[in-house]
């Protein structure tokens, strides 16, 4: 074939045997190939149509499979595939979809790409990300101002648990002293949360509201807001159980399974009881909720390291929630035994009914390990209703 100048193109003659490109320029001369070999013989002179596709395409692909990845390391097997998923999986349309299972990363397994990772995903502006994140460094890594910032940020964005953390923050004063305790503030985020469909939230705000804590005592309303987190709590589970064909009438019976302690320094001191798996007001003994990645994250780091923060700190005893004390006798003790701490009255209220109601023990007096509780946050009453600072 010639152009209109009479020009011929230049011929290409392949040999598929031998893998043999010969190429000649307009002048008639060899040109050496340069073109790496890469496939076998059989298929060398196929096309690859996976280059050819363009790149909003792939992204597109991309952005559905982070959206759905049920495990970090769905999305991982990606990037180790070739470099143009390796460098197209990164794009920050990619990551601000991310699922909240992709950042389903254990403490044993943190590391400076995990870091990298979530902090990537949180510039992109994914949420789940800024809260897990905000999360680890605010209460792990003792980075409390770049932790605090970016549950802030998720929290401009209507996430609930992280308006329910920053409450617990304000209700606490955590990373601060016991004058930085704001119960306004903390009750307004509660308050939103609560809103926006937060169990937890809805529970901490009908017990604020029954004990007058940081807003104007009416029990009637306090305990409306109990009873429908209750019920929203109970229809998040059947509803759930109903998709997934989960539900047995085990929930209706006594678990026989003892539940330890989730401290391991209690465990020589209180031995583990059958646990009730009993959450609900109604009757109904439905299993506990799956715990948030981060909260599982911060048992992990903590129970690694002895169930201990630091000197003179404790864990929060319940089991699914394993926020850390910030400072000495910041968690409130129960009342009667004084063997337990909650970050907050909605951890207490479920690990009451899960837990401590079975190894409950009155006693006659109790002290803190490090001295009379001057700085604490008060005590819990041994049942559902928690009593206002002392």
């Amino acid at each position: 074939m010639r152009t209109r100048r009479g020009i011929s193109y230049p011929r290409a003659h392949v040999c598929l045997d031998d893998i043999v490109f010969e190429r000649r320029d307009f002048a008639g001369d060899n040109m050496a190939c340069r073109k790496r070999r890469r496939l076998s013989p059989g298929i060398a002179g196929k096309r690859d149509f996976f280059d050819v596709l363009p790149d909003d395409l792939v992204i597109s692909i991309l952005s559905k499979l982070s959206s759905t990845a049920a495990c970090p390391s769905d999305f991982a097997n990606v990037l180790i595939v070739c470099k143009r998923l390796n460098s197209l999986a990164v794009r920050p349309l990619v990551l601000s979809k991310a699922s909240p299972k992709m950042f389903a990363i254990k403490a044993k397994s943190w590391s400076e790409s995990a870091h990298r990772f979530l902090k990537n995903c949180a510039d992109a502006g994914n949420v789940e990300a800024c809260y897990t994140l905000g999360m680890i460094l605010f209460y792990c890594l003792e980075n409390r101002g770049s932790g605090a910032s970016l549950m802030a940020k998720a929290a401009i964005s209507s996430h609930a648990p992280a308006l329910y953390s920053l409450a617990v923050i304000q209700f606490n004063g955590s990373g601060g002293s016991k004058n930085d305790k704001d119960l306004r503030a903390g009750m307004a985020l509660c308050a939103r949360a609560a809103f926006l469909g937060h169990i937890d939230a809805l529970r901490e705000l009908g017990h604020c509201l029954q004990d007058g804590y940081g807003v104007r005592q009416n029990v009637a309303k306090g305990r409306r807001f109990l009873v429908q987190a209750n019920a929203r709590e109970l229809a998040t589970v059947l509803s759930s159980a109903a998709t997934s064909n989960n539900f047995t009438r085990s929930w209706l019976t006594w678990s026989p399974h003892p539940i330890p302690h989730p401290n391991p320094r209690h465990n020589h001191r209180h031995q583990a009881v059958p646990g009730c798996p009993l959450l609900s007001d109604f009757g109904c003994n439905v299993p506990a909720p799956e715990a948030h990645q981060s909260s599982k994250f911060l048992a992990e780091w903590f129970g690694a390291r002895g169930g201990v923060p630091g000197p003179g700190l404790r864990l929060c005893s319940h089991v699914g929630c394993g926020r850390p004390e910030t400072r000495k006798h910041e968690f409130r003790r129960c009342s009667v035994c004084g063997a337990v701490n909650y970050c907050s009255r909605a951890c207490q209220a479920l690990d009451w009914k899960l837990r401590h109601k079975a190894e409950c023990a009155p006693v006659e007096r109790w002290l803190d390990e490090e001295g009379d509780g001057g700085e604490g946050n008060g005590a819990v009453h041994g049942n559902d209703d928690v009593i206002a600072e002392s």
